[in-house]
């Protein structure tokens, strides 16, 4: 598959900049991969296809408020400064990008804060907008990270909305977020709502997490026609053996499996056994999921409606049938469906 063909036209309008209401009234279209057949819901219709002994795997991870802002030493002049992760504890180490960029070098001191109580000294340039910074903190590491979260601001895409606000901090979490790691929120599983896991409960649908502690090399761009030549950042995930268990006996029960996100279908499939069964794991993966491809462990995955030429939207290809989920988007644009995290959902079954 080439990068050329997953583009198609989005314009600003389309992307929703606030969520639903309610979690779980967002639209849910259809989409039977077998037949092609395209059906139009609400989200919390998505119970109707499933049914005793089916598993809905989520991603537990937590967003942090990766964004801060800042002012350079001398100059004054304001920076942006994008966590990443953090690379050591005892030292304040946290990898990170800067914008603007090039102003930025090794030994300059960055100022957070309306009093400017947190400083920050870039120790390491590692690419051209990347950069290594040093808190500088005298207190505990529990006051520390309590001062720079309380600085940052939810990190939701520019592209999305510019200007966050207090209500972000609760919409763009899942109710279910319970390990801190990723700077972007797993989007399908913000549909999910206290009402719909109680709903699931009556319907005897099991609950399992993994947690796959999403960076930012979803949104970075592919460079590369070829898309065998993409090469993703890698991840921290995490599936426990309570959760490898759940998932390995719903599929010995020839129950289903769905996959709530590209998260959490790239964490199924990152490591399995010969008899596609998922194994425990705490580790690292950069999967790149694109067609074709053969899927070991879901059998139905939901996602939200992505970008063009995004690494998400080739992975949900993959699962889908590339003409059947091009078919779908377009019919998303005809039909009005809003795209990004906050947008709409796109079930394939």
């Amino acid at each position: 598959m080439k990068l050329s063909q997953f583009n198609f036209a989005l314009t600003k309008d389309r992307i929703a900049s606030e969520p639903p209401k309610w979690r779980d009234e967002c639209r849910l279209m259809v989409l039977d991969r077998n037949t092609g057949e395209i059906g139009h819901r609400i989200f919390k219709d998505i119970i109707d296809y499933f049914g005793k002994g089916d598993t809905f795997v989520l991603n537990d991870t937590k967003v942090f408020p990766a964004r801060l802002y800042g002012k350079k030493e001398k100059t004054g002049a304001d920076i942006e400064v994008f966590l990443l992760r953090e690379l050591n504890r005892e030292q304040r180490l946290w990898d990170v990008i800067v914008d603007p960029a090039r102003k930025i070098r090794i030994g300059n001191k960055l100022y957070f804060g309306e009093d400017e109580s947190l400083v920050a000294e870039v120790i390491d340039n590692t690419t051209s907008r990347g950069r290594t910074l040093r808190f500088l903190y005298d207190g505990t590491y529990e006051d520390f990270k309590e001062t720079l979260f309380s600085l940052g601001e939810p990190p939701v895409p520019k592209w999305v909305k510019e200007h966050v606000t207090e209500q972000d901090k609760e919409d763009y979490q899942t109710i279910f977020a319970a390990h801190e790691g990723a700077v972007a929120a797993p989007a399908a599983g913000l549909h999910f709502s206290r009402e719909l896991f109680n709903r699931m409960i009556l319907k005897d649908i099991n609950k399992a997490f993994i947690t796959l502690h999403m960076g930012i090399g979803h949104f970075r761009s592919v460079d590369v026609e070829d898309l065998s030549k993409h090469k993703m950042d890698s991840e921290r995930l995490i599936i426990n053996q309570e959760t490898a268990d759940i998932i390995n006996g719903t599929k010995r029960a020839r129950h289903k499996i769905l996959a709530v996100g590209v998260t959490v279908m790239r964490g199924l499939e990152a490591y399995y056994t010969t008899n596609d069964e998922v194994i425990a794991f705490d580790g690292w993966t950069n999967k790149f999921i694109f067609p074709p491809y053969r899927f070991a462990i879901p059998d139905a995955i939901v996602s939200n409606f992505h970008l063009p030429c995004s690494t998400m939207l080739m992975s949900v290809a993959a699962f889908g049938g590339y003409e059947n989920v091009m078919k779908a988007y377009n019919t998303a644009l005809k039909e009005g469906y809003r795209f990004g995290p906050y947008g709409d959902a796109l079930l394939i079954i």
